[in-house]
């Protein structure tokens, strides 16, 4: 038989391939996924199981590999959009508030002592701010699969306890990204120094910074304690949000089923990461991760309502300078869904 009589025979039968499996042929070998940190840590333990779950689930036809530590833009967390919509990264799980200086409205979780706690959190994510958000993030070529969280970020340091803005008065005060932090601590009389996640323990360790604001199982994740972190205030100040996304042209590349099994996965892998942030926190009587900070030996200040009020009075004008910025109108609606919540 002729080469160009078996072309023309094998043709049809080219043609009539199932269409999901001619697009399974175009599917990368490797898909890639950047978060912050690495394990143990809320954000990066729901990165890992994402993939693991659609690696799995898919039979190994979507192999996602995770990249912690930010590796794929060198360390700098606040790169990974921008890398996403290069196509250097394929997906990834988000801090909200390492995406919040290229989409103003992911601020809305950093608006001072707007959330109070996982109620009104929850509030959001789960609600039409929520969807909002999902909208305005999917205008960057970036699809959101679902909403995680890192936790309520709380503040820590060398020096001494905090339960007034007077006690943060002269602190060097480290902060990851976003303007809306540095304007936050100037407000309370510290000194804010933005730095990467990668260069954070070190500079506990040498002294360069007092302090530093995360949530408390990533406080003690770190060991945070060990590097002279001795004073936590629980304060609620701030949510960090996690949000879990796939770029647009590898989403689209995906058969539907694909793209249904990809989406379930990230929202299982949510809720677990969800449910890790919160653990040991006093929810439900489980109070684990605040008894192994009395076993460490670091002094806990819980601040009272009123106490946040002190706080809450000196960054309103950060507040309602950011409202603007984020959109006065999505920031009535949260504080709507927040007080509903939480009446």
């Amino acid at each position: 038989m002729t080469i160009s009589r078996r072309l023309i025979l094998a043709a049809p039968a080219a043609l009539a391939m199932p269409a999901v499996a001619r697009a399974q042929t175009q599917y990368k070998a490797e898909y890639k996924v950047s978060v912050v940190g690495n394990r143990p840590i809320a954000l990066a333990d729901g990165a890992f199981r994402w993939a693991e779950l659609v690696t799995e689930r898919s039979g190994g036809r979507i192999n996602m590999k995770v990249y912690p530590g930010s590796q794929l833009v060198g360390g700098d967390q606040t790169r990974e959009l921008v890398a996403m919509r290069q196509g250097i990264i394929d997906m990834a799980t988000f801090s909200t508030i390492n995406i919040s200086p290229q989409v103003r409205e992911m601020n809305i979780f950093s608006l001072p002592f707007l959330l109070g706690d996982a109620r009104g959190f929850d509030a959001l994510i789960r609600g039409e701010v929520g969807r909002e958000l999902e909208r305005v993030i999917a205008t960057r070529d970036v699809v959101p699969m679902a909403w995680g969280e890192n936790g309520f970020r709380e503040i820590s340091n060398s020096k001494r306890p905090i339960r007034e803005p007077a006690d943060l008065r002269g602190l060097k005060i480290r902060f990851a990204a976003g303007a809306i932090f540095s304007e936050i601590f100037t407000a309370l009389g510290a000194n804010p120094v933005q730095m990467s996640f990668a260069d954070l323990q070190p500079a506990l360790s040498t002294g360069a910074v007092d302090g530093q604001e995360n949530p408390v199982n990533l406080f003690l994740a770190l060991r945070m304690d060990a590097l002279a972190q001795k004073h936590l205030t629980l304060w609620n100040y701030v949510a960090d949000a996690g949000l879990f996304v796939v770029a647009k042209p590898v989403l689209e590349s995906f058969t539907p089923a694909d793209r249904d099994l990809v989406k379930a996965c990230a929202m299982e892998a949510a809720e677990a990461q969800i449910r890790a942030s919160r653990a040991g926190l006093g929810q439900n009587g489980d109070r684990a991760s605040l008894e192994e900070l009395a076993r460490r030996g670091v002094a806990v200040v819980t601040s009272t309502d009123a106490e946040k009020q002190a706080f809450a009075r000196l960054t309103k004008p950060v507040y309602d300078k950011w409202a603007q910025t984020v959109g006065t109108d999505l920031v009535r609606r949260a504080e709507a869904a927040v007080r509903a919540a939480r009446s």
